[in-house]
């Protein structure tokens, strides 16, 4: 054997000697050498063994691991994982509570999905745990002081199954893997299948007499001989998968499929042996083929229904340019994106892609942020302007200073927040996989059954029928059905810029009966400017400052107004209240002030504004000191939304905070009924209780810190772009884009999914019941089972994945210029 200094490095991960993938920059110190690593986590590995002291593992060893699972195996042994740098890269920690995302190898069925979040949820310290079949990854939580990573990723191998921290190289090749070896178990199973019915032909078309004992048995015989390879690798998944379900005294969907295989090949070889009864080598390879052609069809399916999570991940690029020595050199160096940090200057060309979230330090340019957030407009960007990692520079070079990495980008959010929804089953996912996992124990005692009335009624065909029974069934496509169509679904409404964090959110706004919109900053743009100042006692530009300074960390849009228009050096505000819905108090320059409604900072006063105008009033201890008028105006698509709402049956409500005048006066010219103004955070949520308490399904749209409790009481709620943190964290859904329309977009879209579930549960069940009493009742051979069941569950796949070309009419004209699309 070689030292490892002498194995071939070009191409081969250090760590564990798979292919390293183009682009990827992950280099290993060792010996004043580099040594290349195929993603993140094998470098932060290898390195911490280097820098532990344990380098002569390297020094030592004799080659590289003979697989990707026996490098992971001695990662075990080292409990590397559970180092928190090499947990850095793809653990996210609150406290003690951690949460991963893993990618799952041997999922081939909803069943392994339902097999391994049961034992994981079952692991003493697991907190959730929740997989999503389209994609094969996992999201965990766990408590670190009860069980560690290396505990999990050990359970999960217990049941069969290999667990690896996420990482999009190592994932594309896994599904490399994956495919390949479909391919070549689907190779020999066709092979063996048509060299099968060749020796079989002659079998069924010769006359009664014409063929010799000894020629039939040498034409059984060669078609043993072909079919064995068919069983013994082609069909091996199924029976794995089988002795691992009963292995865990669970029924997984692939019993009936390997008890079905097993009892009709060793039927067969009973028959060549004694020469007595019949063959079915035909049926048998003809059955494997079909059921492989199957899942092989579904996996690419579902590889393609993924597709918007993953080309999400991959927006960040695997290398940047560097300036170490800028503002004082422009001399540049290649890095990895990943070994980035706040602080750093990069350069990125027309064409590139962002690598982290940051903040433009030279330049001018237009860029396009249409794959992350829908917006359809190019957005132009000049020193100061914020850039979104992975959006792209479209105009002219521009150097942006990092300030975000990792999993602290915008991007990392969304792709964590999609990965939630997409991991949580919503209320039909939950119904399915409860009535898919009993629906085998039913099935194996149906087939008992059918078995003992054939034997009774004619016992020559009691076998074969007994075995279609068996193959015909297909709980997977039961199990599929309402996924599959929300893994489409969330992907494309991603595109669309209307990221869903929940997995009940489509299923619910589907059902939605009441619109519920809050007015600043949701259906009006929220850039308010000052209109006019007037001042009661002293001078105008003096309360505008002490406005702007009792406004200093303020997220509100009216907050933002008073900063813009104050002038002069800034006040600084201390011991600050903020009361919601209602205004600030706080001490400037040894005095208290209130900033806020007339009837909070100053109640008596009469104020009153022209045009709409919202009114902010400053009061100190004494009396009103200053009042303000300031101006929003009327987002350009929230009137074409609130027309495409209303024709699309929904009832609109529009609760805000603002003075009831303006609000009515927005309301009569929108044309919602129900408008209210001047109400609290506690009005809001009164009301949003009584429409619930009258039957209604209620969708919740707001932006503020104050529309956070109405945001989580509402059956389904959406947060709109740049609004305040609180209201995205209680929001089930968040507008990416200033695009209003996207929720109508979402609404029909949702609408839309909810048709493609039913058919697909509705297809799933009729199926059954169709074919399984057929099967029974002597209908229908083992190897047309074979395609019914694999036809089943690839049509459940390839109905929701019509999803992903959902268009409304007019709607090309305004999708976002989108490579994900």
């Amino acid at each position: 054997m070689n030292s490892p200094e002498t194995l071939p490095q070009l191409g081969r991960c250090f760590h564990c000697g798979e292919p390293v993938p183009a682009g990827a920059d992950y280099p290993v110190r060792l010996d004043a050498g580099r040594h290349d690593a195929c993603c993140l986590g094998c470098q932060a590995v290898a390195q911490t063994i280097v820098d532990s002291g344990n380098a002569d593992y390297y020094r030592l060893r004799t080659d590289y691991p003979a697989t990707a699972e026996a490098a992971l195996e001695e990662l075990k042994k080292l409990e590397l994982y559970d180092l928190p740098e090499v947990q850095q890269s793809f653990v996210k920690s609150e406290g003690e509570v951690r949460e991963a995302s893993l990618i799952l190898e041997g999922i081939v069925c909803a069943a392994c999905v339902w097999l391994n979040e049961r034992h994981l949820r079952q692991l003493p310290g697991v907190l959730s745990a929740e997989i999503n079949f389209s994609t094969r990854r996992a999201r965990v939580r766990w408590d670190n002081a009860r069980i560690r990573l290396s505990e999990i990723l050990r359970g999960v191998q217990e049941i069969g199954y290999l667990a690896h921290p996420f990482d999009t190289s190592r994932q594309e090749e896994l599904f490399r893997k994956e495919r390949n070896a479909a391919i070549r178990r689907l190779a020999i199973a066709g092979l063996g299948m048509m060299q099968v019915m060749m020796y079989a032909l002659p079998v069924y078309l010769a006359a009664p007499g014409t063929m010799t004992a000894d020629i039939e048995y040498l034409m059984h015989y060669a078609s043993l001989l072909l079919t064995t390879p068919v069983i013994l690798y082609s069909a091996s998944p199924f029976f794995q998968g089988a002795w691992r379900d009963l292995r865990l005294r669970r029924l997984g969907m692939d019993v009936p499929v390997a008890l079905g295989m097993a009892a009709a090949y060793a039927a067969s070889v009973w028959a060549v042996l004694t020469r007595t009864g019949e063959v079915y080598f035909d049926s048998v390879t003809m059955f494997v083929f079909f059921l492989l052609t199957g899942r092989f069809l579904e996996m690419n399916a579902r590889k393609k229904s993924a597709e918007a999570a993953e080309s999400l991940i991959k927006l960040i690029p695997a290398a940047t340019v560097r300036l170490p020595d800028y503002p004082g050199s422009r001399a540049e160096e290649t890095v990895a994106a990943a070994r980035l940090g706040p602080g750093d200057f990069v350069m990125v060309a027309p064409g590139e892609s962002f690598p982290a979230d940051g903040r433009v330090a030279e330049g001018r340019s237009s860029v396009d942020e249409s794959l992350l957030t829908g917006e359809s407009t190019p957005l132009a960007k000049q020193a100061g302007s914020p850039v979104i990692g992975g959006s792209i520079n479209l105009a002219s070079p521009l150097v942006v200073q990092v300030e975000k990495v990792g999993a602290d980008t915008v991007l990392s959010g969304i792709v964590r927040l999609l990965d939630r929804a997409l991991a949580e089953k919503p209320r039909l996912a939950l119904a399915a996989d409860h009535v898919a996992h009993w629906f085998v124990l039913a099935i194996l005692l149906i087939s008992a059954f059918v078995a003992a009335a054939w034997y009774l009624v004619d016992p020559s065909r009691a076998f074969w029928i007994t075995i279609s029974v068996l193959v015909v069934t297909c709980p997977c496509a039961l199990a599929l059905a309402t996924p599959a169509a929300l893994t489409v679904s969330l992907g494309r409404l991603t595109r669309l810029g209307l990221l869903s964090t929940r997995g009940h959110a489509l299923e619910t706004l589907a059902r939605a009966t009441d619109f519920v919109f809050d007015k600043t900053g949701t259906l009006t743009t929220g850039r308010f400017r000052l209109i006019a100042s007037h001042a009661v006692r002293g001078e105008a530009g003096e309360a505008l400052a002490v406005a702007a300074a009792l406004e200093q960390g303020s997220t509100h849009p009216v907050a933002q107004a008073f900063r813009d228009s104050a002038h002069g050096t800034p006040r600084h505000a201390e011991a600050l209240r903020y009361i919601p819905g209602r205004g600030v108090e706080g001490v400037v320059d040894g005095r208290v002030y209130r900033l806020g409604a007339p009837d909070f900072a100053a109640p008596g006063a009469s104020l009153a504004a022209d045009g709409g105008a919202t009114v902010v009033a400053l009061a100190d201890a004494e009396d009103l000191v200053a009042w303000f008028e300031l101006g929003d105006e009327l987002r350009p698509q929230a009137r074409p939304l609130i027309e495409e709402l209303k024709a699309l049956g929904l009832r609109l409500h529009l609760y805000s905070g603002d003075r009831p005048e303006n609000v009515a006066a927005l309301a009569l010219s929108l044309g919602i009924a129900d408008a209210r103004g001047g109400m609290l955070p506690q009005d809001k949520l009164d009301r949003v209780r009584e429409l619930q308490a009258r039957g209604a399904i209620v969708a919740m749209t707001g932006d503020g810190v104050n529309d956070a409790p109405v945001l989580a009481q509402a059956q389904v709620s959406v947060a709109v772009d740049q609004g305040a943190e609180a209201a995205q964290a209680a929001a089930d859904m968040v507008l990416l884009s200033s695009e209003l329309q996207r929720l109508a977009d979402g609404v029909h879209l949702a609408r839309r999914t909810r048709t493609i579930i039913r058919q697909n549960l509705f297809w799933s069940v009729l199926y059954n019941f169709v074919a399984i009493p057929a099967a029974a009742l002597g209908y229908v051979t083992p190897w047309i089972a074979g395609i019914g069941m694999s036809a089943s569950s690839l049509l459940v796949v390839l109905n929701a994945m019509r999803l992903a070309r959902f268009e409304r009419d007019g709607q090309a004209s305004q999708a976002p210029r989108s490579g994900l699309t």
